[in-house]
C-alpha cells in the first residue's frame, strides 16, 4: 500500500472559498508554459524571497522515463524544501493558514501548493525525492492517483493522504471538471515507513519497503528515537 489517509476533519467547504478567492486575484504558475498538465499557486515561500515562488522552484526536481529506452532522466533542479517556512503574504490570516499550520504540527512539511489539474489531462510517468501530503478539495471519480501498480481516488472528505511520490507515480483526471489538490511536500522520512496515529491507538500497517508489519511498541520506539528532519542530507 503506497499511500495512508489521515482523518484532519478539514472544513472542505471554507479550504474551497479560499481557493476561489486567491485564483479570482493570482494566475497559475509553472515552470513550462507550454505544458498544460501543471498548474500551481504557492502557498508558502522562503522568507522574503520571492523568487522561491517562481521557475523551476514551482515545480521541483523529478525522475521520468521519457521514451522507448526507458532511461531514467532527471528534470529540474533540487528545491531546498526544508527553507520554505513563511506563508505567502496572500495567506495571512485565512483558513488556508490555519490549515497550514495544523498539517505542519503533525508532518514536518516544505513547499506547499494549490495544484489543479485540468479535465481530461494525465502527468507524466515520474517519481519525486519526497514524499507528498494530498488534501482534495475537488474532485470526482475520475481522478486516480496510480503509483507503482496500485490505482486509487482520494475523495474531498476533510482527510489528508499521505502518499509515496518517492515511488513512479502519475496522476490522471478523466472528470470534465478542474481536480484541485492543497498539496505538501513531506519531510519526515521515516513517515513513509511508519503509519502510527497521536495516541499509539491504532494498529501500524507496514513498512513500505519491506512490507512487514510492525508492532506498535517498535514504530513507537523508532519515532522517539528519530529527530524532526528538516532537510534532506542525501539530496540537499
Amino acid at each position: 500500500m503506497h499511500y495512508r489517509e489521515h482523518p484532519l476533519n478539514i472544513d472542505i467547504d471554507r479550504l474551497g472559498k479560499c481557493y476561489f478567492d486567491i485564483k479570482s486575484k493570482l494566475s497559475f504558475k509553472t515552470d513550462d508554459k507550454s505544458l498544460i498538465d501543471f498548474n500551481a499557486i504557492c502557498v508558502n515561500r522562503i522568507p522574503d524571497d520571492e523568487n522561491s515562488v517562481t521557475g523551476g522552484n514551482v515545480r521541483g526536481l523529478y525522475w521520468t522515463m521519457p521514451d522507448t529506452t526507458n532511461h531514467e532522466e532527471q528534470r529540474l533542479e533540487k528545491v531546498k524544501e526544508h527553507l520554505y517556512t513563511e506563508i505567502c503574504p496572500e495567506f495571512k490570516d485565512t483558513y488556508v493558514e490555519e490549515v497550514y499550520n495544523m498539517i505542519n504540527k503533525r508532518f514536518k512539511v516544505g513547499r506547499v501548493r494549490f495544484l489543479m489539474k485540468p479535465p481530461r489531462t494525465c502527468l507524466s510517468w515520474h517519481r519525486d525525492p519526497e514524499m507528498r501530503l494530498h488534501i482534495p478539495i475537488i474532485t470526482n471519480k475520475g481522478c486516480i492517483m496510480v503509483i507503482d501498480k496500485e490505482a486509487f481516488h482520494m475523495p474531498a472528505n476533510g482527510s489528508a493522504y499521505l502518499t509515496d511520490n518517492r515511488q513512479y507515480h502519475n496522476f490522471f483526471n478523466g472528470s470534465e471538471i478542474e481536480r484541485v489538490h492543497l498539496v505538501a511536500t513531506v519531510l519526515n522520512r521515516n513517515l513513509g515507513q511508519i503509519y502510527i496515529n497521536d495516541d499509539w491507538k491504532d494498529e501500524v500497517e507496514y513498512d513500505i519497503t519491506t512490507k512487514e508489519k510492525i508492532t506498535i511498541d517498535n514504530a513507537k520506539t523508532r519515532l522517539e528515537q528519530m529527530s524532526v528532519i528538516t532537510h534532506d542530507p542525501i539530496t540537499d
